[in-house]
């Protein structure tokens, strides 16, 4: 069987390992030089000539994300060394907030959990009874929300302080929407496995993993290699190949695009469409054009209605403000910060930390602004002002701000999203395809490996 990927992200590659391992050929069509979509290397240029390599947003991963640690495996990579493994917390600067004690680090879950919930600096046994109470309320109803309830909604009998340090850091970061817009099941989906599910051999459901080198490298680019050393005779990744057309043909699908300024036609069995919705929404609604041409009113009306649910859904936007704190250093790898209008940073990064080795690292921090609203330059200042005041950094000098404007779909309840399957022999893939959980690398490289698989 022949399988096209369009997309060398986290939801095409891992597309195109699984269909390769299955014994298909296999080619991806990626548009630019750089794999990993929404979640790649960035190189910067700094002013002495040498160039840093950042990523256009930074993430966290959790041990929860089984498919995505399984897969990073599969093409070599090992998540012991590639990732920092950190117990469950959203510690402050101050002290305060969310920390698995050491001696819980490796308690089984939920116990882990329940142990940071019963020691978390700076609050009252009230607030951590009531978080238990409604978390084990979660549980023993199934962890299923009222149709439209909201976060906010949910979580509205919990103390502020629960709400402030926790539920909405962990709301805004895991689903990029604020509390009183975000989707109380979607929430409680990743609750449940994160908390009560289970995590990749060796880890906690719960751990924090975050990466210790770019994120192209963290899995696509290792998928590449692996696509090339253990199955080179029939499958390819070909880079700046950007496919500007597909059409329906029977038994298959056409795509027509242009690499290096030559035109290629290239006819698959199979498609999966791993782009971000956007350009997989204006891409259907030219096949269903042809497809209308052509009377195949079935496929123009499959491929219609996909392109009217994938264009339809809304975003929100994810800054992150890379800046040198020469000599400076945050007092863990990763800082939950209080965020508010003025103080727009949810979480800072320590680089160097993660990347101990590396000197162009060192003094290199990431402050992350999820559902990020403003200007960049605004959202820079204010994040610089957050630094100082919060974690006392002084002469923090900006590297790079990087925002993604439709980094997630807004996480609302009700939201419809757009169907893996979109027509015969045609596959979505990607973080915003129907599923139960966010945008994320997860939801993203679950949507990829399905899609080969049905």
């Amino acid at each position: 069987m022949r399988v096209g990927v369009v997309g060398g992200g986290w939801a095409g590659m891992a597309a195109a390992l699984t269909a390769a391992e299955a014994g298909a050929d296999v080619t991806v069509f990626e548009a630019s030089r750089v794999r990993g979509g929404r979640a790649r290397a960035l190189p910067v240029p700094l002013p002495d000539g040498r160039t840093l390599t950042l990523d256009n947003g930074q993430h966290i991963l959790i041990g929860a994300y089984r498919q995505t640690l399984a897969l990073m495996q599969t093409v070599g990579v090992d998540p012991a060394t590639a990732l920092l493994r950190l117990p469950l917390g959203l510690p402050h600067p101050d002290g305060s907030g969310l920390v698995t004690p050491a001696w819980a680090a490796h308690m089984p879950p939920p116990l882990d959990a329940l142990a940071a919930i019963a020691t978390a600096r700076g609050w009252t046994w009230g607030d951590q009874l009531a978080l238990l109470r409604a978390a084990l309320g979660w549980r023993l109803h199934g962890f299923v929300a009222r149709p439209g309830q909201t976060v906010a909604q949910l979580c509205a009998d919990l103390p502020p302080r629960v709400v402030n340090e926790l539920i909405e850091p962990l709301c805004v970061s895991a689903l990029n929407t604020p509390g009183d817009q975000a989707s109380a099941q979607v929430f409680l989906n990743v609750m449940r496995d994160a908390l009560f599910g289970q995590g990749h051999p060796g880890m906690g459901p719960a751990h924090l993993l975050l990466p210790r080198t770019d994120l192209s490298a963290l899995m696509p680019q290792a998928a590449a290699r692996w696509l090339r050393s253990h199955h080179g005779g029939r499958s390819r990744v070909r880079l700046g190949a950007r496919v500007g057309a597909l059409q329906c043909r029977p038994g298959g699908w056409l795509l027509l695009g242009v690499q290096d300024g030559e035109v290629f036609e290239a006819p698959f069995d199979h498609l999966v469409w791993a782009t971000a919705a956007g350009p997989a929404a204006q891409a259907m609604n030219q096949a269903a054009a042809l497809a209308r041409g052509a009377h195949d009113d079935d496929t123009a009306t499959a491929l219609g209605d996909w392109a009217r649910l994938a264009a339809a859904l809304p975003y929100t936007a994810i800054t992150t403000v890379y800046a040198l704190a020469t000599g400076q250093h945050l007092a863990a790898p990763m800082l939950a910060l209080h965020s508010g209008p003025e103080a727009p940073a949810q979480f800072a990064f320590d680089r160097g930390q993660l990347q101990p080795d590396d000197p162009s690292s060192q003094g290199v921090l990431a402050f992350v602004v999820s559902a990020s609203d403003g200007e960049r330059e605004a959202v820079q200042a204010a994040v610089l002002r957050q630094a100082t005041d919060q974690l006392g950094l002084r002469g923090l000098r900006p590297l790079k701000t990087v925002v993604e404007k439709r980094a997630t779909f807004a996480c609302t309840p009700g939201l419809q999203r757009p169907a893996a399957a979109i027509a015969h022999g045609l596959w979505a893939a990607g973080d915003y395809v129907d599923g139960p959980y966010p945008a994320t690398l997860e939801g993203a490289v679950r949507s990829g490996i399905a899609a080969v698989s049905l």
